[in-house]
């Protein structure tokens, strides 16, 4: 910032130093009586402005720290110490000069990620050359390319040759990424080494690094009252002070006492620190890949004593998985898993991309099929190596070829496809929506750091929900519910502050309606997002314990910051009532204890000891539960032929996200069973 820049900004401070030369000037010429006058009467006018603005905001209620500053100046002019009175006055007008550039440290990270934003797009010409446009003209569809360096501008699929790309502004990844083509890239990346070429897939507008921006600069518009988190302690402190002011100076009989202890009881520190800490704060959550809204959802945040997690797309992936294949006696699950595929080819279901992907993935021969035919909530038809072929639930499957299909009970939170030709069952497969890894250890997380209750509210079947409450140890388990149902819950939960996580449309009402709605937002509805206090950008719920331990960690330190500035102030007030002190000496001290208090506040910027811990503790929870990566490596063989074997695949149906709808599963409980029996299989239970 330039001088000319830096007085226009901060005028009142320009005005004060010029003052206090215009004062010196006028000592050193002898006019010491003419000094005295400029600079006390600057003095009171300052004072005289801050009365009236301390007046008006106790007409409005609020009573803060500035009436020790007035008191102070007022008091240093009336016993002829001036230039005392002028530091008080160069220390309460520079406070926001000094705010601004502690508020600018804290706010490093948010401002970066403003600063990375993409502007401008490499669009491919109907020539193949390239062409500079601004982002807000690709279109889904366009090829992209993206240098070295480059930020990628829009999300979009990979074409061409694999690519690395550095995701650390989007999901906190430090490492560059490699991506195969056809992987969706998110806006936001910057390329690595080799230039990239991307394939749109949505408009700049609502690609997922706009999304981030939006959400950040919503956020920094947010005036929070936590920023006043000093003025609670504004009465006790103002009367402590006033009190030892007046002490000293009955017990010394002298005026000049009261001044010299009320210079060193200035407000500044308490009135900085708070903010610059919760910005801190912010700014390390944002790091992370956590944006909280506000510093007072920040402060809701660290005293939150319940957690409430929806199931479908937060303790669970929301996406269905290939978790077994049974084939029937004499059958392989190769040729199960084969013809299945050969027919779900054909349709457009999440079920059956699921099915397909995971053929793929263990690189299987999937056969020609002719005459295919999709029936509605059933399943597949079609004619496959000259047999007719069915592929869906089990009345689907008997209907078509005429063959019984074995009553084998459906494991909880599963769905049965069913697999048959004209000449017999071929056997069945098991598809689920996987429990997260790191589910157990996030909420173990969450325990040691204080919450006592964690609940799931789903509107899932008590059968499902059960079994996955039992797989990740939740005991409060509330399932079948509507929206409605979910924020009446919510509200009746005993220990407070209540904190919901989820991420559908459906969860927008409760994460309203909560103390701290929390929204899983890398795949989450935008209604979700929308009304969260706190947006995790990460599909990684373990982000729920980060964003717990920052809070914490914010609001300890901003009471660290406050406390400090009062004990130091206190210890400054008794050494000036025994009048070792003068005022001017004291004012400059002062500036040292600003300072102290700022220093301290900005340590919340960098991750504590607890959140180093947390982290280790949440790796070790993922590698004791088996990480899908170990598990996914593990595919290349092929799975036992044994009838009711359990080889889990965990193969995600790439690219779909499951919403409420009927045609991913709908229940009518609330618009979150993932496996609906309607529509192509048998769930648990039937």
């Amino acid at each position: 910032m330039s001088p000319h820049d830096a007085i226009k900004r901060y005028p009142v401070v320009a005005t004060t130093l010029a003052v206090g030369v215009a004062g010196l000037v006028l000592m050193v010429a002898g006019w010491s009586t003419a000094a005295s006058w400029v600079v006390g009467g600057y003095a009171l006018a300052i004072a005289v402005w801050q009365g009236w603005s301390m007046v008006r905001d106790l007409l409005r209620g609020t009573f803060g720290l500035d009436v020790l500053a007035v008191t102070a100046i007022t008091a240093t002019v009336l016993v002829g110490d001036y230039w005392a009175a002028l530091i008080v006055v160069l220390m309460l007008t520079g406070g926001e000069a000094l705010e601004d550039y502690a508020n600018a440290r804290a706010h490093r990270e948010i401002s970066a990620l403003l600063e990375r934003a993409p502007r401008l797009a490499h669009r491919a010409r109907p020539d193949g050359s390239f062409e500079e446009v601004p982002i807000g003209d690709v279109v889904p569809g366009d090829l992209i390319m993206v240098r070295p360096g480059d930020v990628v501008p829009v999300d979009g699929l990979l074409e061409g040759d694999a690519a690395s790309f550095d995701e650390s502004s989007v999901t906190g990844e430090s490492l560059p990424v490699e991506h195969a083509p056809g992987e969706l890239v998110l806006s936001g990346s910057v390329g690595q080494q080799r230039v990239a070429l991307v394939r749109a897939t949505v408009p700049a507008k609502d690609s997922q690094y706009q999304h981030i921006i939006d959400l950040v600069q919503a956020a920094a518009r947010t005036t929070s009252p936590i920023v006043r988190l000093a003025d609670r302690y504004a009465v006790p402190f103002t009367l402590v002070s006033l009190a030892i002011a007046g002490v000293a100076w009955w017990t010394s009989g002298d005026p000049v006492r009261f001044a010299q202890v009320l210079v060193v009881a200035t407000p500044c520190p308490l009135l900085i620190a708070a903010p610059v800490a919760f910005l801190a704060g912010m700014s390390r959550a944002a790091s992370s890949g956590v944006i909280v809204k506000s510093g007072a959802v920040m402060e809701r945040l660290a005293r939150t004593r319940t957690v409430a997690l929806d199931k479908t797309g937060t303790l669970t992936h929301g996406q269905p998985v290939v978790d077994r294949v049974e084939p029937a006696d004499g059958r392989g699950t190769d040729e199960v898993l084969r013809v299945a595929a050969a027919a779900e080819m054909f349709s457009a279901h999440v079920l059956a991309k699921t099915i397909v992907h995971a053929a793929h993935h263990l690189q299987l021969r999937i056969p020609e099929a002719s005459g295919v035919e999709e029936t509605t909530a059933a399943g597949m038809t079609a004619t496959i190596h000259g047999r007719l072929t069915a592929v869906g639930n089990a009345g689907h499957v008997e209907r078509v070829t005429g063959h019984q299909t074995p009553g084998f009970p459906v494991p909880p939170g599963h769905i049965a496809i069913h697999v048959g030709t004209s000449e017999g069952y071929l056997g069945r497969i098991l598809l689920t929506d996987q429990v997260r890894n790191n589910a157990p250890a996030t909420l173990h997380a969450l325990r040691r750091l204080g919450v006592r209750s964690v609940a799931m509210l789903t509107g899932d079947a008590v059968v499902t929900a059960t079994h996955v409450a039992e797989q990740i140890g939740i005991d409060d388990v509330r399932a079948g519910l509507l929206p409605a149902d979910k924020v009446a819950q919510v509200a009746a939960l005993p220990h407070r502050p209540v904190a919901m996580v989820g991420d559908g449309v459906n969860d927008a009402p409760v994460l309203a309606a909560a103390d701290v709605g929390i929204a899983m937002g890398a795949k989450g509805a935008t209604a979700a997002s929308e009304s969260a206090d706190v947006v995790i950008l990460l599909d990684d719920l373990s982000r729920v314990a980060t964003s717990v331990a920052i809070a914490q960690r914010t609001v300890r330190i901003a009471l660290q910051a406050i406390w400090l500035g009062i004990v130091i102030s206190v210890a400054l007030m008794l050494v000036a009532v025994w009048g070792v002190l003068p005022a001017i000496a004291g004012a400059a001290l002062q500036e040292l204890v600003d300072l102290a208090a700022i220093l301290t506040a900005l340590r919340a910027v960098r991750p504590g000891p607890t959140e180093h811990e947390l982290s280790r503790e949440l790796r070790r929870g993922v590698e004791l539960s088996g990480p899908t990566e170990t598990v996914t490596r593990a595919l290349t063989s092929r799975l036992s032929s044994t009838v009711g074997s359990h080889r889990p695949l965990l193969l995600h149906a790439a690219g779909d996200v499951i919403a409420g709808g009927r045609e991913v599963g709908t229940s009518s409980a609330g618009g979150e069973q993932l496996l609906d029996v309607a529509c192509r299989g048998d769930a648990a239970g039937q």
